[in-house]
């Protein structure tokens, strides 16, 4: 399949253009941000979250434009915001002695971890049976039966940045339900 028939396919949400817009993309996306972050675990979130968005968003996608660059753009943009997130969430203490900054992360949930671990099981599970049945599955394996990502991508025979990328559109899914009550 040519990137431009699975750019199109993926704005029909077929999940196979998806899976391989991810395959195809993956390295240049990863390896981009693991100069900006110097981090594989950053880079790797990072890039997981650019995927996500990109998904969520490809019918904004241009075709005049090339789909390598929206990518990069959009990661980028991620990493702006999480440094912009970053100075504002840390606090700056100033060693009086020896001027040294001590940094404090803010390890709040996110506003979608909230609204999920808000709802009781039962509203939860009957909003769970919204989503897509494969996203069901990632999430039933993950917080129900406590499987760890490596452990998902087992057991549904798929790499473990797709399980990833997965989740995480479900979770997003997931809170947008519940926010519509």
């Amino acid at each position: 399949m040519e990137i431009k028939d699975a750019i199109k396919k993926a704005k029909n949400n077929d999940q196979k253009a998806f899976k391989q817009l991810l395959n195809t993309y993956w390295d240049q996306v990863y390896g981009f941000q693991l100069k900006r972050v110097e981090n594989e675990n950053d880079a790797e979130d990072i890039t997981i979250q650019t995927f996500s968005k990109a998904f969520d968003k490809i019918e904004t996608f241009d075709e005049k434009y090339t789909f390598s660059t929206w990518l990069i753009t959009i990661s980028k943009n991620i990493h702006i915001d999480i440094v912009r997130k970053e100075k504002n969430s840390i606090k700056h203490a100033l060693s009086r002695t020896d001027e040294e900054v001590y940094n404090v992360l803010d390890e709040t949930p996110s506003v979608e971890d909230k609204l999920i671990t808000e709802q009781n099981l039962a509203k939860l599970l009957r909003d769970i049976k919204k989503l897509k049945p494969h996203y069901q599955e990632v999430i039933n394996l993950r917080y129900f039966q406590e499987y760890s990502y490596k452990e998902i991508s087992e057991e549904l025979n798929e790499p473990i940045n797709n399980i990833k990328v997965k989740l995480l559109r479900a979770k997003k899914l997931l809170a947008e339900i519940i926010q519509k009550k």
